[in-house]
This record gives C-alpha cells, sequence and structure tokens, in this order.
C-alpha cells in the first residue's frame, strides 16, 4: 500500500513538473488588461497606471502577452515589473487562464 501511494506521489510529482512553461509578455493589471492604458490613466505611466488600479481599485496584476491575459497567482512580484516585459515560468491552469507563478524575471 505505501508502495503504491509512493508511486501515485511521483507520478503527480512528474505530471506537475511537466506542466511548467515559460510565458512572455507585459505585466498590467485587470482593468487595463490588453496594456492599453489609455481609458484609465492613472498615472503618467503605464506601471504607474498598473500599479494605481491595483492598490486604488482592487485589480489584480495580470500578464498579457499580445493575444491572452492570464491572472497571476502571485500578486505580490508583480509589482517591481508593472508596465514591463517579462518571462513568467509557471503552470497554466486552462481552464481558470491563471498561471501558478513559480519566478518572474525581466525578459530578455
Amino acid at each position: 500500500m505505501k508502495a503504491r501511494i509512493f508511486t501515485l506521489l511521483i507520478i503527480a510529482a512528474l505530471a506537475a513538473a511537466q506542466g511548467k512553461r515559460k510565458f512572455t509578455g507585459a505585466i498590467t493589471d485587470s482593468m487595463c488588461a490588453t496594456a492599453d492604458h489609455s481609458r484609465m490613466r492613472m498615472g503618467p505611466t503605464d506601471a504607474e497606471c498598473t500599479v494605481a488600479c491595483v492598490l486604488a481599485h482592487g485589480a489584480t496584476y495580470v500578464l498579457y502577452d499580445g493575444k491572452n491575459v492570464y491572472t497571476l497567482s502571485d500578486q505580490k512580484s508583480p509589482e517591481k515589473f508593472a508596465g514591463k516585459k517579462v518571462t513568467v515560468t509557471g503552470t497554466l491552469d486552462p481552464r481558470t487562464k491563471t498561471i501558478q507563478v513559480d519566478s518572474i524575471a525581466a525578459a530578455k
């Protein structure tokens, strides 16, 4: 029985590891999800508008890749990348379009 549980845990861990991908796009907010801040303009830059929408209006940080908008599980790390192009490493839940974030780095 213990061997069977151990085997199932290993299979689950491998499946999760295989699901990790890299996503590249702009860190923006759910109110300006396509990175078009012209309507809200909560600051002089896209970065300032993104942070203001999150802090003052309850928006969430998202990744916009030019076509898709992904919710990010980590809502603290994206602040320093607001308005910038990044690469997010993580696992996508295709049903909710949420990336379980492992890391965020400036895109090269």
